[in-house]
């Protein structure tokens, strides 16, 4: 393997530099939008139009902040599990198109899901564990119930994309690659992948608002009820490394159904000035959907919550996996 190709793609693209560039732009836009869905301005003062307010405040935390600490804390365990939830989403990103490394076998789907789904959130319980409080507690009770329901959700989503695009003769097959650069043909293909895909894309919106805490899924923090849930005890450098973390699986996030679901670039190649148009496009629609779900909502209790999971999410990615399955067989 070529080793200066493998550090210039986790370090600066896709890697660490471009993805938190990338998630702190999506902030802004998130919170941009969100304002001015709810009437107010949202950030506006720290560069033009407010663009590097979120890096202001990354700063801000990371330097000016400092880290609350109690009699049990293990505050290198909690910065241990944040930089464990980065890595895994900065791994994933080199399994997409995007990164020049790429890497592709067959099955590399299971892969994907254990860095974007298990290793993600064993990062996330290691550092919410390291603050032992009853409201880290109770809000990390929450956030296990919504990923017991959201991570099978998801990975069922993802699997149809991945199972129609291997039934086309893309090679590696069942692959992440296969499955962003031909994603954009099954809305053509048939009837039967035109509906699978359509399931697929609402369950994997409604499964991710969930999986990122969004409204009306941000349960686990639940101001009014548990303070901050499992991030009550969070300041400075952890706080600036939880928010970064978070920002980075919005955007990768929005990344992934740009892909996946949208095609990314295609039918354009990736170097192509149309192609760099039509994957920020879909980006982008990918970003305000969640932006607009999120405005739309007010919080919903725990209870309520996984039932719209299963009811929008869960079920939907289960029909429309048996309709892909379908498709092969026919």
């Amino acid at each position: 393997m070529d080793l200066p190709l493998l550090l210039f793609s986790v370090i600066v693209f896709p890697g660490l530099v471009f993805i938190s560039s990338l998630a702190l732009f999506s902030e802004w836009l998130y919170r941009k939008l969100t304002a001015r869905m709810q009437n107010r301005m949202g950030p506006s003062y720290t560069g033009p139009i407010g663009v590097i307010q979120p890096f202001a405040d990354l700063v801000k935390l990371l330097f000016a902040k400092e880290i609350k600490k109690q009699r049990y804390s293990a505050i290198g365990i909690a910065e241990i599990g944040l930089i464990i939830s980065i890595s895994s989403i900065i791994a994933s990103l080199l399994l997409l198109p995007i990164s020049p490394l790429r890497l592709a076998s067959p099955y590399d789907i299971i892969v994907f899901i254990y860095f974007y789904a298990v290793w993600h959130t064993i990062g996330i319980i290691i550092a919410v564990l390291a603050y032992p409080n009853p409201f880290t507690v109770a809000g990390l009770s929450r956030l296990i119930a919504i990923i017991v329901v959201v991570e099978p959700t998801i990975f069922m989503a993802l699997l149809i994309p991945v199972l129609l695009t291997s039934n086309m003769g893309c090679i590696p097959q069942y692959s992440i690659f296969c499955a962003a650069t031909w994603s954009w043909k099954l809305w053509l293909e048939s009837p039967l992948s035109f509906i699978a895909m359509v399931l697929g894309l609402i369950s994997m919106f409604i499964a991710s608002q969930a999986k990122l805490g969004l409204k009306p899924f941000d349960i686990p923090e639940a101001e009014q009820e548990l303070i901050a849930g499992h991030i009550t005890e969070y300041s400075g450098t952890l706080l600036a490394l939880y928010n970064l973390s978070h920002d980075i699986k919005l955007a990768f996030t929005a990344l992934i159904i740009a892909y996946l679901f949208l095609g990314g670039p295609y039918p354009y190649r990736h170097l192509s000035l149309a192609g760099i148009a039509l994957l920020i496009l879909k980006y982008l629609i990918s970003l305000m959907i969640l932006t607009v779900i999120r405005s739309s909502f007010g919080r919903l209790r725990i209870d309520q919550g996984l039932i719209i999971v299963l009811k929008y999410g869960l079920i939907p990615s289960i029909i429309g996996l048996l309709i892909a399955l379908m498709e092969l067989l026919l």
